[in-house]
């Protein structure tokens, strides 16, 4: 996929503050990042978000600061990456309803959770029934791709989470 010169700079920060990172499947870690960027940039989501995308990691997961974010970025951007980075002891309302009142935030928490949930068919039961119900319960209203997902996952288990019979209910408002 071809990048601008502005979201290529922000990758190569980016692949520089995750290297040495793996995901639980073994990929290299930046590969998240960028397959977040890549669902948004193909739903036509401009440079700030693309660039969200590719950031929206660093503050949790290496030793990026502010200040370098702010100088691939802008502060959209920054504001964005901070509302997606869990505190310790975080309230996961307050949280949540942060994202959803930030256009950028959200659709990158979005497309964060959908692949997250796609790469989840390689974890143990333990991990996938937590984070199908992780996303029920905060993140189900994202998207339809999300709840499409968390189907695909939860199918995926020997035996069903009995919490999540509604996804079967073919009365159910939402078609699958």
């Amino acid at each position: 996929m071809s990048y601008s010169e502005r979201v290529k700079r922000a990758l190569d920060f980016a692949s520089e503050k995750h290297k040495g990172q793996k995901r639980i499947g073994g990929d290299d870690y930046i590969t998240h990042p960028i397959a977040v960027c890549e669902k948004l940039k193909n739903l036509g989501f401009n440079e700030d978000y693309q660039i969200t995308a590719l950031f929206h990691d660093l503050l949790e997961d290496t030793n990026a600061t502010e200040k370098e974010i702010l100088s691939y970025g802008n502060h959209k951007i920054l504001r964005a990456v901070k509302l997606l980075t869990k505190q310790k002891g975080n309230d996961m309302q307050e949280y949540v309803n942060a994202i959803k009142n930030n256009k950028i935030a959200f659709a990158v928490k979005g497309a964060d959770r959908l692949h997250n949930l796609e790469c989840a068919l390689v974890t143990d039961v333990e991990f996938k029934r937590k984070y199908i119900l992780e996303t029920v319960d905060w993140y189900l209203d994202f998207s339809l791709e999300i709840k499409k997902a968390v189907k695909r996952l939860a199918e995926s288990l020997d035996t069903p989470i009995s919490e999540l019979s509604f996804l079967y209910d073919p009365i159910e408002t939402w078609k699958l």
